[in-house]
């Protein structure tokens, strides 16, 4: 059974994250609050961490898997390449829901495949963002059985998933009333195109990069 933790308003806050990055760092998962939905979690670098992961939402090796960091500065470690007109992105809308699709740092000894090109985002909410300054770098997809809708609490988590769980931080319930995915921006190439419309629209990411491609201007779920 998961151990549940409430954190909302700073309740328990230490306590949880305190539990949460201990379960990572074994290798176990974890449900956390993001923006609008909550998501299932655990360390980028560990091998059972990933493979659990993989196993609990039923995900082949094929899929790949996003990760989330807590600090801008995270992002030097873990990819390369990053231009100036990501940059510029990264400043203007990160923490928030805006995705991108980068190259690996080639040296990078973590559990996710090496020659695949790498999703990343800071998300907003302060308990993952809290997780992830103390844990580093982790995976993080919605902690939905694929088919069913992500949840919006706790409860819906481990209602999918609590078999799988490890610790689940319960910041109460989340408003995603409309709330639109986030977008997505292929970075590696030589002009940044974007993949997926979201939440942050296309009429802000051209303001920032006016050299930027968009492929669809439809909010894709």
């Amino acid at each position: 059974m998961a151990l549940r933790i409430e954190c909302a308003d700073g309740r328990d806050r230490d306590r949880a994250i305190a539990a949460a990055k201990a379960a990572v760092r074994r290798g176990d998962l974890v449900v956390l609050p993001t923006e609008s939905v909550y998501g299932l979690a655990t360390d980028a670098f560990s091998e059972r961490g990933v493979e659990a992961l993989r196993e609990a939402k039923g995900y082949g090796e094929d899929v790949p898997l996003p990760v989330m960091v807590g600090a801008r500065s995270t992002l030097a470690g873990i990819a390369s390449g990053v231009s100036p007109e990501a940059q510029a992105l990264i400043d203007a809308f990160w923490p928030g829901p805006l995705t991108l699709i980068l190259n690996q740092q080639p040296t990078l000894a973590w559990a996710l495949p090496g020659d695949a090109p790498l999703s990343v985002r800071m998300p907003l909410h302060p308990v993952a963002l809290a997780l992830l300054a103390a844990s580093g770098p982790l995976v993080v997809t919605t902690a939905n059985v694929p088919g069913l809708p992500a949840p919006k609490d706790v409860d819906g988590a481990l209602a999918q998933l609590g078999e799988s769980v490890s610790v689940a931080l319960d910041a109460g319930e989340l408003v995603n009333d409309g709330a639109l995915p986030s977008t997505v921006v292929d970075a590696t190439g030589d002009r940044l195109r974007v993949v997926r419309a979201g939440a942050v629209s296309v009429e802000e990411l051209l303001r920032v990069c006016p050299s930027l491609v968009s492929d669809t201007g439809t909010p894709d779920a």
